[in-house]
């Protein structure tokens, strides 16, 4: 097999396109690959197909998977049509997409780097220009984007995330059932959802069952606009929930050690995270040595105590026997003399029934959250981003569930 041929196979070429020469050039360090169309091959215009009359050809380079140590370029005559209907036009080749300098299998081995390390990462390692490197994944996400097809998604979760310091956030909606990212959108506000859910049909809109969220008011704000029936949907999320608890519980724990080591030693020295931690996962060693503290007469230990009992509230299965449940919580915090669990305790009672949704949707933002987590690596890795649009993007590529490959046209 001559080296036409052996460059005919690998590129899987078939007619009217054939290998014309192969050119080894080894100061560069670079295989050149020559292909061409047969001449007396009809061409069509790559909108309406129709043939049409060649205008002239133009030269393209494509940077294709190194052969060995060699970077290995496929070059080409590509003919341009003129077409009655849609004026002069490139035609397509079979193994680009058009406007792309790089091959198909190039971009899928790109893109697969892509999936695993940053675009400097890749750029360095592949021998591309950084601009190239985010090139392959913005064409990558614009690709996806434009394969996703609209369906209906009965469970959607909505939070945000920050994306620079000076609280500079994105928001995200999340399919729960498929773990993908849905939409991503600037700050968060009331209008930063509203495209997402006016891009929706009406059948798309009707058949959220469930919407898992903060306490974010301009986001239920947008639900009761966008979505039918949204009061009975919202699903405020018990994780939130508990957070809110959780700092609260950290308010009193401050004060009172900030009294107690006024006046000598205080025993919650180094305890934040014990009073924060899930009970589910301290260790049977731990949780004896943590016995002395949850059963003092401290006020930390009282709010301690209430914010673990609160986790019942999501383990009725009716909405009565919970409403119950926490008119009794709420009467003991408001007992309590304890300022922050009291002002927590007015906010749950604020939100009683969106909190209670859970009960009939059983969803939470689990899944929201470990997105979030990824997203965090996305920044982290890429040492942050300034543009905004990148980090969306780059939230898209990692998250979206997409179809990022590209195919023969």
């Amino acid at each position: 097999m001559d080296d036409r041929a052996l460059y005919q196979a690998i590129l899987g070429l078939s007619a009217p396109w054939q290998v014309e020469q192969v050119e080894l050039r080894m100061e560069p360090g670079e295989v050149e690959v020559w292909v061409a169309a047969a001449a007396a091959t009809p061409v069509g215009c790559p909108e309406c197909a129709v043939p049409s009359p060649i205008h002239d050809h133009v030269e393209r380079r494509w940077r294709h998977l190194d052969t060995c140590q060699f970077r290995t370029v496929l070059c080409a005559r590509v003919p341009r049509v003129r077409c009655a209907t849609h004026g002069v036009r490139t035609t397509r080749v079979p193994w680009a997409e058009p406007g792309s300098r790089f091959t198909l299998l190039f971009e899928r081995l790109a893109i697969a780097w892509l999936r695993e390390a940053t675009p400097t990462a890749v750029a360095r390692r592949l021998g591309l220009s950084w601009d190239e490197a985010r090139g392959i994944m913005a064409r990558a996400v614009r690709r996806g984007l434009a394969r996703r097809q609209p369906t209906v998604v009965p469970y959607l979760g909505i939070d945000e995330k920050s994306f620079l310091k000076r609280h500079q956030y994105v928001s995200i909606v999340v399919d729960l059932d498929a773990a993908r990212i849905l939409h991503v959108a600037d700050d968060r506000q009331a209008v930063s959802l509203a495209p997402f859910f006016q891009g929706l049909s009406d059948v798309q809109r009707s058949g959220i069952t469930a919407v898992a969220m903060d306490m974010w008011e301009p986001y239920r704000k947008t639900l009761r606009t966008h979505v039918p029936d949204a009061d009975a949907k919202i699903v405020f999320d018990k994780f939130h929930v508990l957070q809110h608890v959780n700092a609260a519980v950290d308010t009193v724990r401050k004060q009172e050690h900030r009294a107690l080591a006024a006046a000598g030693a205080s025993p919650l020295t180094r305890t934040k995270y014990a009073w924060l931690r899930n009970p589910a996962t301290f260790s049977a060693k731990a949780w004896r040595e943590f016995a002395a503290l949850r059963d003092s007469t401290l006020q930390t230990a009282r709010a301690w105590a209430m914010k673990e009992s609160l986790r019942q509230l999501w383990e009725y299965t009716y909405v009565g026997a919970a409403r119950t449940f926490f008119r009794r919580w709420y009467g003991w915090a408001m007992r309590s003399r304890l300022a922050p669990m009291k002002q927590v305790a007015r906010m749950l009672q604020t939100h009683l029934d969106n909190i209670l949704t859970y009960l009939k949707h059983r969803i939470t933002n689990a899944v929201t959250e470990g997105l979030n987590a990824k997203i965090q690596w996305i920044r982290y890795s890429a040492r942050g981003y300034r543009n905004r649009e990148a980090f969306k993007m780059a939230i898209f590529f990692h998250c979206g569930g997409l179809d990022l490959e590209p195919r023969a046209s």
